[in-house]
């Protein structure tokens, strides 16, 4: 039978013994009715097992059932069982609390979830009246669950409803669309109702809606071009990563901003490649240069620089948790120095990967060996792994299945048992990683023996032979694994363009679908043929029109966020905003315990205690998310940057760069704090205004140029990438 239509019945006389004044009035079941296919959908459908309400850790009002529905046998129990059984009444099964609750026929505070005489009303009641089984024996399984429709390009305000059928075992389909949870992850284009109707907002883009059944989950796509006239296509591109992103922009009916100005790149790949601000000179020379190509020989000579191993390796360092409270002051150090060196020597990011993940012997010899010392237990360990290389989360999985993915506990201590073999010893005051013997790992929930097996894959009989992660790292690192060569190109777009193909970086699934497949297909494609050397596809992204776009918006574009349309403004990172800060005034910052002259890009200590950092959102590396490093503007942020006295010493500082301007002309001062700072000439609206601001207050010139210098510290263009 199926309930995706109800049915009505008339109701037939009550044959049981009178356990009430009256006979009751049930309806005759239409057939098997079992808590595993009927009643588990209803409980998730009402959210009854979310963690705001029955599946939170403490349950609510003494019933607690596992969080979506997690184990569904613990749960039958204690709705059939615990509390004495109150909770259904076999011989009257509409005066069951269960039902009674969520009709709303006495208080409850999730409210009234369904009507009486409702078809959920009437599943529930029949699965009482047949005695609650928990499964009925012969039963066809789901084999899959499909959306009707799958894609439609619609307009702003239009309402479209959605079908969802599981596919069964034995071949047939049943409609569950009024048992599915719905979900959009974009709620700003598309939104989507508990019945499933999605209604597209007033944003330009596309949302993936997922439907989800008893662990099944379906894909609609929502996708919203500008409305009006079409705009004529922008038929320049610089490479193949262009098309794809052409190709989509004309889908979306948008229009590419223009190309930027030198000065603009110039900025924005220095700042992007090494962390830093071009110098004056470097600036000057590379505005007056008329060499055709001096875009692509910026970009191979900022790739040579030190300062892009000093760079990256920050980058690295966060997500592979470089932390000196973990791990003592040598380990982090040498943790460190052994990601910059692998940056500094463009190890292929696949050679990199395997590198750390088979890490073992003296930690002095093996310093990537600590990254087992920070994630310490093997499930950390696999979920942080899966985090960074292959931008997957399986964290949810570790205490049920994930709520929009694939991932079950089964898969969670499946990848979990790669690591049970990592442990530590101590001999003659130093430290080892070392692996041993053969551990079992066992479900937590069905006990059964779990044997180490890769996301996606078929368990095996056995555990394989030595080295766990030896095996792992083959399977992880294969140019055919779906996930990693796709996770490192999206990563490295990301870094350059604002935002991934998909986004955030490190949550690939299905429900969050890239939000141009043909681009990332590309871009993956591209750095598997190159062997994995993440500065050829540097240079690609960086030689790409898209990536060489005006943040300066047009009136097609200005509402885009998803379609790479224009390059998008971006805070600087807390340590390059600091050190564009020492680079302006000529004035290095001091930190404690290190020497001097060290850029806060160089810092490999993330603990290392500075109010500027801390405040402009320097990650801690207590988990491997992009999410940990703050990138957001804050009332905070810029009135420290108008009072801080730190700032105000490094401009009056004797031996700092305003020291050497005060000799100079007006024209060469403001000529070179634009240069320093924008790596631009002033326009001559900005020329008259600073000429004048100096003028005016030649009594007090060293003055006056401090407040100059210090305004445009405080500007936008200033703290941001752009």
């Amino acid at each position: 039978m199926t309930y995706g239509k109800f049915v009505s019945r008339p109701p037939v006389v009550c044959r049981v013994r009178f356990l009430f004044p009256l006979c009751l009035l049930v309806a005759t079941p239409l057939g098997a009715v079992d808590y595993v296919r009927d009643v588990l959908p209803l409980m998730s459908r009402f959210g009854c097992n979310g963690s705001a309400c029955h599946g939170k850790a403490d349950g609510q009002n003494g019933f607690k059932i596992s969080i979506f529905g997690a184990d569904p046998a613990a749960d039958h129990e204690a709705i059939t069982r615990q509390s004495r059984g109150r909770r259904i009444m076999l011989t009257a099964p509409e005066h069951s609390l269960l039902l009674r609750k969520a009709a709303g026929e006495v208080p409850h505070a999730g409210g009234s979830r369904m009507k009486t005489g409702s078809r959920e009303y009437t599943i529930l009641r029949d699965w009482v009246a047949q005695g609650a089984p928990f499964a009925t024996e012969g039963r066809a399984e789901i084999a899959s669950l499909t959306v009707e429709p799958v894609e439609r390009v619609m307009t702003f305000g239009q309402k479209q409803p959605l079908r969802v059928k599981a596919v069964l075992s034995d071949g047939t389909e049943q409609d569950v669309t009024w048992l599915a949870q719905f979900q959009s992850n974009d709620n700003a284009i598309a939104e989507v109702s508990e019945r499933g109707e999605v209604t597209t907002g007033s944003a330009v883009g596309q949302a993936a809606v997922m439907a989800r059944y008893l662990g099944r989950i379906a894909i609609f796509h929502a996708i919203v071009p500008r409305p009006g006239e079409a705009v004529a296509a922008n038929a320049e591109t610089f490479n193949e990563l262009d098309e794809h992103v052409q190709a989509k922009l004309r889908k979306m009916n948008l229009q590419a901003s223009a190309v930027a100005d030198d000065a603009t790149f110039l900025r924005r790949v220095t700042l992007d490649l090494i962390g830093r601000l071009p110098t004056v000179n470097e600036a000057r020379a590379f505005l007056q240069s008329t060499a055709q190509d001096k875009r692509a020989r910026l970009v191979d000579a900022l790739l040579d620089k030190p300062e892009f191993a000093d760079f990256w390796a920050l980058k690295w360092a966060d997500l592979l948790r470089v932390d000196r409270l973990v791990l003592d002051h040598h380990a982090a150090h040498d943790y460190h120095s052994w990601i910059r060196t692998a940056v500094a020597e463009n190890r292929p990011l696949d050679v990199f990967a395997r590198d750390l993940l088979t890490a073992q012997g003296p930690l002095e010899e093996q310093p990537a060996g600590y990254f087992f010392k920070v994630a310490k237990k093997p499930g950390e360990m696999a979920a942080s792994l899966s985090q960074v290389f292959l931008g997957v989360r399986i964290n949810c999985a570790e205490c049920h299945q994930h709520p929009t993915d694939r991932w079950t506990q089964r898969d969670y201590h499946g990848m979990r048992a790669f690591f049970e073999q990592v442990s530590y010893k101590k001999a003659g005051g130093a430290e080892a990683l070392i692996i041993q013997g053969n551990p079992q790992v066992k479900h937590p929930r069905t006990k059964e023996v779990v044997q180490p097996y890769a996301l996606g894959t078929t368990m095996p009989e056995s555990a394989p032979d030595g080295d766990r992660r030896a095996a792992l790292a083959q399977w992880m690192t294969a140019p055919e694994n779906p996930w990693f060569a796709r996770n490192m190109a999206n990563r490295l777009w990301a870094h350059f363009m604002g935002r991934g193909v998909v986004e955030p970086v490190d949550d690939f699934r299905a429900t969050n679908p890239p939000s141009n497949p043909a681009l990332l297909d590309a871009l993956t494609r591209r750095l598997i043929e190159q062997k994995f050397d993440a500065r050829a596809l540097i240079r690609l992204i960086t030689a790409s029109l898209t990536y060489q776009l005006s943040a300066t918006p047009n009136t097609t574009n200005e509402n885009d966020t998803q379609n790479f349309s224009r390059a998008v403004f971006r805070r600087l990172p807390a340590e390059s905003l600091l050190d564009a800060v020492c680079d302006v005034t000529g004035v290095p910052e001091k930190f404690s315990g290190v020497p001097a002259n060290t850029r806060a890009v160089e810092l490999w200590d993330s603990q290392q205690q500075h109010y500027f950092l801390k405040l402009f959102g320097r990650p801690s590396r207590t988990t491997p998310c992009v999410c940990e490093r703050s990138t957001g503007a804050s009332i905070s942020q810029a009135l420290h940057l108008m009072n801080s006295p730190n700032l105000q010493n490094k401009l009056a500082h004797a031996g700092g760069r305003l020291t050497q301007l005060v000799s100079m002309s007006d024209a060469q001062i403001i000529e070179e704090l634009w240069l320093v700072c924008f790596s631009r000439f002033p326009d001559e609206t900005e020329r008259q205004q600073a000429m004048e601001h100096l003028s005016t207050r030649q009594d007090k010139r060293r003055q006056s140029i401090e407040d100059l210098a210090w305004s445009l510290l405080n500007t936008v263009e200033f703290v941001f990438n752009h």
